[in-house]
Parts: C-alpha cells; structure tokens; sequence
C-alpha cells in the first residue's frame, strides 16, 4: 500500500530523530559550492542521504550528500549540503521533501542559498544578491496533486514567500560587514542547459536580476507550511549573451572565491535572527 505525505514525513523525521537530532530552529539548503558552510556547524551529527527513508541523493558534483545537524552562531540547525534539482529527473514533490522534513522537525525558518547566473547588467561575478521575490519558469510546480491540508492550504498565498524582515536583517548586517548585497528577483528554470541569450534577454524584459535551476520550489513549499525564508544567490558568471561562455567550472570557482563573505554573512545573519 501507497504511503501518505504525511506518513513517509513521520517515519523519515523518526528516523532522523533517533540519530540525536532534536530540536531544529532553522533548515539551511546549501547550493553549488557553498556548502563549505556546513562544515563550521559544532558538535555536528552528519547522516549521509542514502541511509535516510524516502530521501533522494543528490547526482551533482559540487553537492556532499549528507544532512549536518548542530549549532551554528549559537542556533539549532539542520543543513543539507547538497539539494535535489528537477533536471536529475526528480519529481517536484521529491525536490521538497527535505523541506518538508525540516518542518516536520520543528524548523519554522529556512535559509536558501545558490549559485545564479547574472541577468542585471549591474552585477558582477562574485556577489551576493537577496532574493527579494522568484519567477517561476520551470514549467512544473510542487504544489500539483493531491493537497495535504495538514501542511497547507490548497491555493497558498506567495505575496510574502521570502521573509521581508529577514530581508531587512540581512541588509544591515552586509551593511556593518562592508559586504556588497545586491537584492533583487530570481526566476527559476529546469535545466540542465544553461538559458540561451534569447531566453536571457526575455528573463530580464519580465523583471528577473538572476537565473538559477533550483531554490523556487523548495521556497514554495516552504511559503505553503507558513515557514519564514531568507534566500541569497552568489551571482557567479553572467548569463547568455553576456559574457563569452557558461561553465560548471567557473561557477565553483567564483563560489570559492566569495565563499568567506558568504559563510561571514550567513553566520552573522543566523546569530541576529
């Protein structure tokens, strides 16, 4: 017999619960390159995606594949090194299930990070941008299907999907860092190709600043249990038609460039919210 959402939460958060992981104030999804942050948690619990019931395991270089558990600034937190995207051939729903598993343990926040492709001729290479609002382009969403009414509502509200407080938080704190914070819209495609230059020029025509192929749906999700977001791009290569060409390489070289700010700012952030 089919398990339930609601079931396959349970016996996945009761799993997870038994290897010591207890309460969990914030769930941090680390994107391309960046999940070097997970390696400051103290007194970390690490347990590797493919002991977890129900958990997919991530197929991108770049990504560890594990959940870590502990404290870091002084918070609870639970950090996935390493996401599901869509273009791995991962339904939607699957794609949100560890945000789902954050929730069932208690998470009411989350901290969204990625590697984007600059659309706003204003950025550069090597900053940082709060996502301030998203665009879904990935043609799916993770809403579709049977609604658990025990985990949202059936038509959830995404006025707010990305905490303004939280935004407000970050601002200040990049503020007293002198780091730069660009803020602005990202819009979310499938993948796995990079946009083409036609697609870049459209995407900048309707209001997005980046482009990434993750991060929406996980926010949707989290916007559909009433979690608080903050989510933060590392712009790192221009996109199509800006630049002369995109590679994977040159993305987890400019997140290893930036990766000290990023970790300051979020570390910072953490111990302010």
């Amino acid at each position: 017999m089919t398990q339930t959402l609601s079931e396959q939460l349970k016996e996945t958060a009761t799993f997870i619960q038994s290897k010591g992981i207890k309460e969990v104030e914030f769930g941090l999804i680390l994107g391309s390159g960046l999940g070097e942050l997970a390696d400051e948690i103290e007194n970390p619990i690490k347990i590797a995606y493919e002991d977890i019931p129900h958990f997919p395991v991530s197929t991108v270089v770049g990504h560890a594949g594990q959940l870590v558990y502990g404290e870091l600034s002084g918070r609870k937190v639970l950090a996935m090194q390493g996401r599901f995207h869509y273009y791995e051939g991962y339904s939607m729903q699957t794609v949100v299930f560890p945000v789902r598993v954050m929730h069932a343990l208690g998470a009411e926040s989350m901290i969204v990070t990625n590697a984007a492709g600059g659309v706003n001729e204003s950025f550069t290479p090597g900053n940082l941008m709060l996502i301030t609002d998203h665009i879904n382009f990935t043609g799916n969403h993770p809403l579709i299907g049977t609604n658990d009414e025990n985990l949202g509502p059936r038509f959830p509200d995404m006025s707010n999907a990305y905490t303004k407080a939280y935004g407000e938080v970050a601002k200040s704190v990049a503020s007293k860092l002198a780091i730069p914070l660009q803020q602005g819209v990202y819009m979310g495609f499938s993948g796995p190709t990079y946009e083409t230059p036609a697609e870049i020029r459209f995407a900048r025509v309707i209001g997005a600043d980046a482009v990434g192929m993750s991060t929406v749906a996980e926010v949707i999700a989290a916007a559909h249990m009433g979690m608080k977001v903050l989510g933060i791009s590392c712009i790192t290569n221009l996109a199509a038609g800006m630049q002369a060409d995109l590679n994977h390489k040159e993305v987890v070289e400019t997140t290893e460039r930036v990766k000290v700010e990023f970790k300051t700012l979020i570390k910072q952030v953490l111990a302010e919210l």
